[in-house]
C-alpha cells in the first residue's frame, strides 16, 4: 500500500515552525528523528509544569493538580494529548519509537507512584492500602480519562474530570481531619 503523505499539513507545520522543508530535512535526517525531537518537546512542556507545582498540606489538591497534568482539561493539554496519541500510533510503524513512548508512559506512573506514596507517607492512606496496585489503578484512571476525551471529546468535561479525580484520591484515603498532625 503507497505511502499517503499529506504535504499541504507539512507544509502549514513547517510554515509555523518558521522553517523550510529544506531545513527541516538539515536537522532531522529522518522522519524518526523529527518525531522523536516532537516528543522530547512534548515531554519537556509537562515536566516544566510539573516542577513549577509544589506538593504541601492539604495534599489532596496539590496531588490532583500534579495529575491534571497529564488530562486534556485546557485547549493546551487537549493538543498535547492528540499529538501524544498520534505519536503513539507512529510507534506501531517505527518501533525505534518505542523507547520515547515508553519513557513518557513510565514518567505518568512515576506520578502516580508519587500519588499514592505521599498518601501513604502523609498518613492520609486508609490503613492496608496495597500502595502498588492502587498506582496501577491510579495510572490506568488518568490514562483512561486522556483517551476517553481523545476519542470523545466533550462528553466529560474538564470539571468532570477533576470532579473523578478528586472522587478517587478521597476513595484512597481516611478523612484528612482524622490524619494525624505533624
Amino acid at each position: 500500500m503507497p505511502k499517503i503523505v499529506d504535504h499541504e499539513k507539512q507544509r502549514h507545520i513547517v510554515a509555523q515552525a518558521g522553517l523550510s522543508v529544506g531545513s527541516m530535512r538539515h536537522y532531522f535526517s529522518t522522519q524518526v528523528e523529527l518525531f522523536a525531537f516532537c516528543m522530547d518537546l512534548y515531554a519537556q512542556r509537562v515536566q516544566n509544569r510539573v516542577a513549577e507545582l509544589t506538593v504541601e498540606k492539604p495534599f489532596l489538591p496539590d496531588l490532583k493538580q500534579l495529575l491534571l497534568q497529564f488530562l486534556p482539561v485546557n485547549e493546551e493539554r487537549t493538543k498535547e494529548i492528540e499529538v501524544w496519541f498520534l505519536f503513539n500510533a507512529k510507534v506501531m510503524i517505527y518501533p525505534e519509537l518505542k523507547k520515547v513512548s515508553e519513557e513518557m508512559q513510565n514518567g505518568l506512573y512515576r506520578t502516580a507512584e508519587f500519588v499514592i506514596e505521599t498518601l501513604v507517607e502523609s498518613n492520609l492512606a486508609k490503613s492496608g492500602l496495597d500502595a502498588a496496585l492502587e498506582a496501577e489503578k491510579l495510572y490506568a484512571l488518568v490514562d483512561g480519562l486522556a483517551i476517553h476525551q481523545l476519542m470523545q471529546p466533550g462528553r466529560l468535561s474538564p470539571e468532570r474530570m477533576e470532579y473523578l479525580l478528586d472522587q478517587h484520591l478521597s476513595s484512597l484515603c481516611i478523612r484528612e481531619e482524622e490524619s494525624p498532625r505533624g
